[in-house]
């Protein structure tokens, strides 16, 4: 069963701690173990936004990705596409979801990871797509970021 986890940045965030580069950062984690990540998005702007980042955040580096749109793409594929479509079957590892809404798809994920900004609006939004898992029976995690940057749990189901 798909494992839900919900990464609760503080209300202070600054933009070196926003949901982007948060999700740049899970996606640096999960591309080093090996998986491939599949990161749902709105629309063109947040996925153009989240693109940029992944080719800026890390000085010296980046992360292999590529927009897809539902077309068949040329392989070999990188370890993370970003898209509002539905994911191939080759990037069913992580869903790291940048959505205002739960996908439909999210089930074919091992792990899904929930972003939550600081401001209200995003909670609020937040909450509903933690009744939306919990009331499915899925397994919930929550982490809260600390002041150092790192992530502590704070509650399982």
């Amino acid at each position: 069963m798909t494992r839900i986890d919900f990464y609760i940045l503080p209300e202070s965030a600054g933009p070196a701690d926003s949901p982007v580069i948060t999700a740049c950062r899970l996606c640096e984690k999960a591309v080093g173990a090996g998986l491939r990540i599949y990161a749902h998005v709105d629309d063109r702007t947040t996925a153009e936004g989240f693109d940029g980042a992944l080719w800026s955040f890390r000085q010296g580096g980046f992360i292999a990705h590529e927009r897809y749109d539902g077309q068949a793409i040329e392989a070999p594929l990188p370890p993370v596409l970003i898209g509002s479509a539905e994911p191939p079957d080759t990037h069913h590892d992580v869903l790291v979801n940048l959505g205002t809404e739960v996908p439909d798809f999210f089930s074919r994920f091992e792990r899904v990871l929930e972003i939550v900004a600081g401001d209200a609006a995003q909670r609020a939004a937040s909450r509903t797509h933690y009744k939306f898992y919990r009331d499915r029976g899925y397994e919930l995690n929550t982490f809260e970021q600390s002041a150092d940057g790192g992530w502590t749990r704070r509650s399982t189901q």
